[in-house]
């Protein structure tokens, strides 16, 4: 029966949609600055690092589906009508006893993010099906009760977090707000019609209560027991309290309960902060002084935001591991960095390890091809901030804390390297040095009503790339 029951979701997953629209977050268009110096200290400092992976890796691995939507009775879930969504469900979580991953190489994956460029990792130690990457003792549903307890690095948070630091980034903990196959969210007494909580919490304050310290718990666990975290990244923004759900959420789609799903973010942040002062909280799309930037997802906003934010994108069409997923060029991942950060945001590039536990060649390759862009140009997108003119086409231009200006000229992919590049706006000071990041050599300028035109060195315009980034003073 339960060969029979994966048949028929491998050949469902075979025609399903990479990644439905209904689960994205959409961004909020609130922003509260925190008060508390430390967190602005650190906020800055992560508004330097512009680049980061965000890393989906878990039971949904193993199938190769997206991540635990699966799980989710919504009406932009499709499942294979053959089998009961209670089979599912119990299929679903029977995957602890298949997902062994005794590959898992998290230097691998530190050491992939490094060439690439990356600055800071998000790991996502739990996700909506409540199955957890840490050893977390408030259930057994995790790594390290099942098939791979025994192995050295069963932890697998606290080995993914000592990889990267031992490579210099900043650390971010995904954690999942809903939680699935807690009895405290969805109760095995009833139905679960949607992704809230499947039981009215007015009527039902103890077990909500249980799911609240439940969550406390847990993140206190990741708090204290897995060294310096900088960022504490909460997925989940349906998990809120119901004063903060406005027309903006109300927009998404999604079913919204009468009553309120408040896990006491505050309380947990005074916890947490006390462990890890100036931690940085990401709650998302819940604005206030726990959504320290926000996270849009899947797409750039359409002007440039002068509050800290980050688009969260696939490098695939898929946040974790899928069969034969298609990957973006290295060329579009650029083009999307150069627009992000010029518009004052972060990229989080999504990446998914194999079930074995390691990054498949074409992503170390695709991530390798995106760091070689970076080690010449960086200066152009690290510990800058988007000009006033930031953009002129497919120019876009950042400046940094000596005045100097880059212009980033997205070039067509595939196609050379052209001898001139035209944009309007910033003009170069007169008789500025105008030089070429990826070489150091000066190149020849001229402005006229407003257009700036840059000879392209002949040795450059031999070879492809997918943007040039030019940098000099404007002004009189």
């Amino acid at each position: 029966m339960r060969r029979l029951i994966l048949l028929g979701i491998v050949a469902w997953m075979a025609a399903l949609p990479v990644h439905g629209q209904d689960n994205l977050h959409r961004q909020s268009t609130v922003y509260e600055w925190p008060a508390d110096t430390q967190v602005r200290q650190k906020l800055e400092h992560w508004r330097d690092q512009k680049f980061g992976m965000i890393i989906h890796w878990g039971l949904y691995a193993v199938p190769g589906i997206i991540e635990s939507w699966e799980l989710c009775s919504e009406d932009w879930i499709s499942r294979d009508s053959t089998i009961t969504y209670d089979a599912y469900k119990q299929w679903y979580w029977g995957l602890k006893k298949d997902f062994n991953p005794t590959q898992f190489n998290p230097d691998q994956w530190a050491q992939a993010a490094k060439d690439a460029g990356m600055r800071y990792v998000v790991f996502t130690t739990k996700h909506h099906d409540g199955f957890n990457m840490f050893d977390t003792r408030q259930t057994d549903f995790k790594i390290t009760s099942g098939p791979f307890a025994n192995h050295p690095k069963a932890n697998v948070a606290k080995y993914v977090f000592e990889s990267f630091r031992r490579q210099g980034f900043m650390i971010g903990a995904y954690y999942s707000k809903p939680d699935w196959h807690s009895e405290y969210f969805w109760w095995p007494r009833y139905a679960t019609p949607d992704r809230n909580v499947n039981y009215d919490i007015r009527k039902n304050p103890w077990r909500w209560n249980k799911f609240k310290q439940f969550a406390y718990n847990q993140i206190d666990e990741l708090m204290h027991d897995y060294g310096a975290i900088d960022i504490l990244w909460l997925d989940g923004g349906w998990v809120r309290p119901l004063e903060t759900v406005n027309d903006e959420v109300r927009a998404w789609g999604a079913a919204i309960p009468p009553w309120s799903q408040d896990v006491d973010i505050p309380r947990i942040a005074t916890m947490a902060r006390a462990a890890q002062p100036g931690l940085l909280i990401v709650d998302r799309t819940v604005h206030g002084p726990y959504e320290n930037y926000q996270t849009p997802e899947q797409h750039i906003p359409a002007t440039k935001l002068d509050h800290p934010w980050e688009s969260c994108i696939t490098l695939g069409g898929a946040w974790g591991h899928v069969p034969n997923d298609k990957y973006k060029s290295a060329a579009k991942v650029i083009h999307t960095l150069a627009e992000v950060v010029a518009k004052g945001g972060s990229l989080l590039l999504g990446v998914g390890p194999t079930p074995e536990g390691t990054l498949r060649q074409e992503q170390i390759d695709r991530l390798k091809d995106i760091g070689a862009w970076l080690t010449r140009n960086g200066a152009a997108i690290y510990d800058t901030r988007p000009a006033e003119h930031y953009q002129s086409d497919k120019t876009y231009f950042t400046t940094n804390a000596g005045g100097k200006l880059f212009a980033i000229a997205c070039l067509p992919e595939g196609t050379p390297v052209p001898r001139t590049v035209s944009w309007k706006g910033n003009l170069p000071r007169k008789g500025t040095r105008m030089t070429l990041l990826g070489t150091g050599a000066t190149v020849k300028w001229s402005a006229r009503d407003d257009v700036v035109t840059v000879s392209v060195p002949s040795s450059v315009a031999r070879e492809y790339t997918p943007a040039l980034a030019f940098a000099y003073e404007t002004g009189k």
